[in-house]
Formats: structure tokens, C-alpha cells, sequence
């Protein structure tokens, strides 16, 4: 995973952490740096990180995001070739394994807006695991899911 991969996840994760509902946007970021941490970041150097357009940080922008998102410093680089999450599993719940393929899966469909927006929506629940295991139930009842999809897309009309 890249720098800027692991820093688009930490702003989806910290969005959902502060109860945004969403991802919060690097100028959010940057605007909560400046106040929380009394460190400055712009929104133009966050957007160079994320696009790998700015490959390194400086060890005080390092530091300063690792507090803020409250990371271990080691997690912000690029993991090198070869490197495989499942190596670090042990240092993260489930749960937050799967949030992490989960977003990686939208960011793998942004050209589906209904999937990308689905997969995220699953991360963001506070018990990924358990949509699923209800979905499989969904699914395991006959015309369940068809019946469900019915009923809400009434809902909204």
C-alpha cells in the first residue's frame, strides 16, 4: 500500500471516527491539524501526497500526521514490494481488515458509483462483519432480497 493509499484510508476512517459520515476532505484535514495540533499542512501538499506526486515527508510532517490520525509514524511510507498485509494482521482487529479491503474495493469500482458507494457505506458501519452475515441470511431466505428491494425503492419514490 502506498503513502497516499494509507492516507486516503486514515481520512475515510477518521471521518467515521468523528461521525462525519463520510471521508473528511483534506481541507477538513488540514483545517483540524492547524487547530488540534497547532501544526500547519495544506490541503494542495496533502493532495500531492495522496496522488503520489509527493512520495516522501519531512519527519516533523510525519510526526505531526501520525499524531493526528494517532498512527504509528512507521505506518506513514510506502510499504515495499512484495509486502503483504496479512504480515501485520496480528496488529489489527478483524474488523478493521475488513474495512480496509472494503475501501480498497471502492477505490477497485469508483467506475460503479452504486458498488463504490455500497462498499463504503459497509466500511463505515461500526460491525462490517455482522452486514455481511445478515446479507448471507438475506440472501439464504428465498425472494428475501428481491421483497427487500422492493420495499424500499417505494420508500423512496
Amino acid at each position: 500500500m502506498t503513502l497516499g493509499e494509507k492516507l486516503r484510508y486514515l481520512r475515510q476512517m477518521e471521518g467515521t471516527l468523528r461521525g462525519i459520515g463520510r471521508d473528511m476532505r483534506q481541507q477538513e484535514v488540514a483545517r483540524a491539524i492547524k487547530k488540534e495540533c497547532r501544526g500547519s499542512i495544506s490541503q494542495s501538499y496533502l493532495s500531492q501526497i495522496e496522488n503520489g506526486m509527493r512520495r516522501h515527508l519531512t519527519n516533523q510532517t510525519r510526526l505531526m500526521l501520525a499524531n493526528f490520525f494517532k498512527v504509528h509514524p512507521g505506518y506513514l511510507v510506502d510499504d515495499p514490494d512484495g509486502f503483504h498485509t496479512e504480515l501485520i494482521s496480528d496488529l489489527r482487529t478483524k474488523e478493521l481488515s475488513l474495512d480496509l479491503w472494503l475501501v480498497n474495493g471502492a477505490e477497485t469500482f469508483h467506475s460503479d458509483p452504486e458498488l463504490c458507494d455500497a462498499l463504503l457505506k459497509v466500511a463505515r458501519h461500526e460491525d462490517s462483519r455482522k452486514c455481511f452475515v445478515l446479507l448471507a441470511e438475506i440472501l439464504d431466505t428465498p425472494g428475501l432480497a428481491d421483497r427487500l428491494l422492493q420495499v424500499l425503492k417505494e420508500q423512496t419514490a
